[in-house]
């Protein structure tokens, strides 16, 4: 399986037009299950593991890959399914992936393919599951169900890592933000990321709508549009301070998001932060192709927030120069 990450170039391509690859596995039995390409460094026989004391009961222990020390994480136990047994690891796969800046295996019985898909063919999971599973999309391949796994959210579990803001952040900055009149509208398929953005804006006084694809952003966006060419309320750009977008979302991804934004005559002027657990500087060059403000690899509590109070800044120093 090592070749299989080959022409990695092409790949990043599809980003910016809707489209994204996944590569399919199983985790136990005939269920198939998917996770983003381009979170994943290769595939490799599961090697040999050595047992951490103390660790959280989903990491199995510690591998040394090409010289680096990494998890490995049961993804089976971690999603509640029957783990692999210690005397299997040998027969099983592990996902060498890396996001959040941080590089982790994921063990796990069998690797199938990959799929070339666009973003509007894959699901958000129903309403009534958005925040207690750990998917975060459904779509089929060759007649197969697909679901796809919130692998941030399994990494934030078993690190039990606070991502928390700073008290010394709080106290120099909330007092500007906290029982003004600023909104923030986010998009994030993953739950771990929208209850955690949820958070830092409730933390800073700011009110906001979390939605879970780009698609009801934008519906979202387009509908304010619609009541401010009806004279019932104010233009968008003056209602909303900024749109905080992850790029991997199903139905609609962040850079199609922008464009559509950057298209729209009523929404052009939004300001426009795109994040992504995934490092690189495609993901940096596509921002300015499309035309967000910024590009945040998925967020420092305090590193998000600082952005937010300098558009604070900025927005208050225009109206104070028109007054």
């Amino acid at each position: 399986m090592s070749s299989f990450l080959k022409g990695v170039d092409q790949r990043t391509s599809l980003a910016g037009m809707n489209r994204m690859e996944l590569l399919l596995f199983t985790i136990k039995g005939q269920q198939l299950f998917g996770i983003n390409v381009f979170k994943v460094r290769e595939v490799i026989r599961t090697p040999h593991i050595s047992v951490v004391p103390k660790s959280d009961s989903r990491v199995v222990g510690v591998s040394d890959i090409r010289g680096q020390t990494m998890p490995m994480i049961d993804l089976a136990k971690a999603l509640d399914l029957e783990p692999i047994a210690p005397e299997n690891y040998s027969n099983s796969l592990t996902i060498v992936t890396e996001f959040n800046s941080s590089v982790q295996g994921f063990l796990v019985e069998d690797v199938d393919r990959i799929v070339h898909l666009r973003w509007e063919d894959i699901l958000p999971p129903p309403d009534s599951l958005l925040n207690v599973n750990y998917l975060t999309g459904i779509t089929r391949a060759q007649d197969q169900i697909v679901q796809i796994v919130d692998v941030e959210k399994v990494l934030a579990e078993v690190s039990g890592l606070s991502n928390e803001m700073s008290d010394e952040f709080i106290e120099q900055n909330v007092s500007k933000t906290a029982n003004q009149n600023f909104f923030v509208l986010g998009a994030d398929d993953s739950s771990v990321a929208r209850n955690q953005l949820k958070h830092i804006l409730e933390k800073m006084g700011i009110a906001n709508k979390i939605v879970n694809n780009g698609k009801l952003a934008l519906e979202f966006l387009q509908k304010w549009a619609d009541d401010a060419e009806k004279g019932i309320s104010p233009r968008v750009s003056d209602r909303v301070l900024m749109v905080i977008s992850d790029i991997e979302m199903p139905e609609m991804d962040g850079y199609t998001l922008t464009t559509s934004i950057r298209k729209d005559e009523r929404l052009k002027d939004l300001y426009v932060v795109l994040n992504s657990s995934l490092s690189g500087g495609f993901n940096e060059s596509l921002t300015d192709k499309v035309g967000a403000n910024v590009f945040l690899s998925k967020w420092h509590s305090d590193e998000l927030a600082t952005i937010i109070v300098q558009r604070i800044d900025e927005v208050t120093h225009a109206s104070h120069k028109q007054a």
